[in-house]
C-alpha cells in the first residue's frame, strides 16, 4: 500500500480534491506565497547576465548618472 505525503504546509493528510494540500486554505496560501515571491529559485549570476543588465541600463554604471 502506497503512503501519501502530508500537506506540505501544515502536515495534515491531503484531500483528494486539493492534493497535495489538505484544504483550499493551504492551497491558496501556497499560491499567495508564490505570487508574493515568498519562494525563490536561486540562480548563479554570470558574466552574460551582467552584460545584459548594463545594456538595458544604457551601459551606465550605477554610480554614473545621465545628464
Amino acid at each position: 500500500m502506497a503512503r501519501t505525503k502530508p500537506c506540505p504546509l501544515c502536515g495534515n493528510a491531503p484531500s483528494p480534491e486539493y492534493k497535495p494540500f489538505c484544504s483550499r486554505g493551504c492551497r491558496d496560501r501556497d499560491m499567495l506565497k508564490w505570487l508574493g515571491e515568498g519562494y525563490t529559485i536561486p540562480v548563479e549570476a554570470n558574466e552574460d547576465t551582467d552584460n545584459r543588465d548594463a545594456a538595458y541600463n544604457g551601459g551606465l554604471d550605477s554610480a554614473e548618472k545621465p545628464d
